[in-house]
């Protein structure tokens, strides 16, 4: 089962910095992500959504593919492609995995202008070698849906921003 962690970020752009170095950890198999969404909520006070994966676009390559392949059997190439992509595409606006996007818009509202949320469905991790990374970059956790005492240690690690304890208290 997946866990999910919400973090806001004080500027537009971290939270963006946070998924890439995420990235990089899953390529190093220190993570294991479902999902990994961004929203960020301009100066202006507009949300708007980046998904890791554009389920829209996937899904137009996949249906011209298949397009491509059924209609050269009916000796229709083209006409195969433009339906099997206009049917990938459909397929793909209307499907949504991960983090459900209502949720992320409504707590996207709840940011300040100027400032962005990461939110990640995590499978699998090394606690202490992620937390290790992440946390220069800071953060407030919005929502988890962690165990008390694991969001509690979490915002602990973001607030001291990576400082050991012991360094906090010479």
């Amino acid at each position: 089962m997946s866990e999910l962690v919400a973090i806001a970020y004080d500027d537009e752009f971290k939270a963006e910095e946070v998924r890439l170095t995420l990235a990089k950890m899953q390529k190093e198999h220190l993570i294991e992500l479902e999902d990994a969404a961004i929203v960020i909520k301009n100066a202006e006070g507009k949300v708007k959504l980046n998904q890791a994966i554009n389920l829209t676009a996937a899904g137009a390559a996949s249906g011209s593919f298949w397009g491509l392949l059924i209609g050269t059997l009916f000796l229709c190439p083209i006409a195969g492609v433009a339906m099997g992509a206009a049917g990938g595409a459909l397929s793909g606006a209307i499907s949504d995995i991960g983090v459900d996007d209502n949720f992320m818009k409504e707590l996207g509202e709840t940011l300040t202008p100027g400032s962005s949320a990461l939110f990640v469905l995590v499978r699998k991790v090394t606690p202490d070698k992620v937390l290790e990374e992440i946390a220069p970059f800071g953060g407030k956790v919005l929502r988890t849906s962690l165990s008390k005492d694991d969001e509690t240690q979490l915002q602990q690690v973001l607030d001291n921003r990576g400082i050991k304890a012991e360094e906090i208290t010479a």
